[in-house]
């Protein structure tokens, strides 16, 4: 009984702790995560990789980007940049996210794109670092709206939330659960001051 009795406080610590953390990201955020038609606006729209079909888009994925395209339309945002994973040839993210903008119209000298956003911190660390963001809106479906405007603000963005969501999406369970995770690591990164894996110049 001994024993069980430091193993139970510190499970309740780390519960505690995990709880704690997720709060304060929520708490960081609070007032800046908007549906797409009332979203403010800034300079920039950010839409960080979600995943591809084959060379194309997945659904998460066209989402952000069609939330990104109305907010060019509606002239809340200058230009955009597309953030992802082309960690190899055969997969391309933001190549896949710049053509599926300019085939609706978008003029090519208003997309930036970032090939080595391959995770939300990297995006947004290079986003200001790299591409000298200051002021964004990013694009991301609501479950993970609070960690990507927290990481974007933790690396000096004035950066807010544009809820994409459009659909139900498979897995959505599975991203709650990993949103609770991902949260605290994001806060516990900034902390150590961790960075993009592909460093800035």
């Amino acid at each position: 009984m001994q024993k069980v009795r430091p193993l139970v406080a510190a499970g309740l610590a780390l519960v505690a702790a995990w709880m704690g953390a997720n709060a304060w990201v929520l708490a960081a955020v609070r007032g800046l995560r908007f549906e797409l038609d009332v979203a403010p606006a800034r300079e920039v729209v950010i839409v960080p990789g979600a995943g591809l079909r084959g060379d194309e888009p997945s659904a998460v994925l066209e989402d952000r980007l069609r939330c990104a395209e109305a907010l060019l339309a509606s002239g809340r945002v200058a230009r955009v940049l597309v953030t992802g994973d082309h960690g190899s040839p055969s997969y391309d993210e933001p190549g896949a996210m710049t053509r599926w903008l300019v085939a609706r119209g978008v003029p090519g000298e208003k997309i930036a794109r970032d090939d080595a956003g391959f995770r939300t911190l990297d995006s947004m660390h290079r986003a200001r670092a790299v591409f000298g963001v200051t002021s964004a809106i990013v694009c991301t479906q609501r479950v993970y709206g609070a960690r990507a405007v927290f990481l974007a603000r933790s690396f000096g963005i004035d950066a807010v939330g544009a809820a994409a969501d459009r659909r139900p999406y498979l897995g959505a369970g599975w991203a709650l659960v990993r949103e609770s995770v991902g949260r605290p690591i994001a806060l516990v990164e900034r902390a150590l001051g961790r960075g993009a894996r592909v460093a800035p110049p």
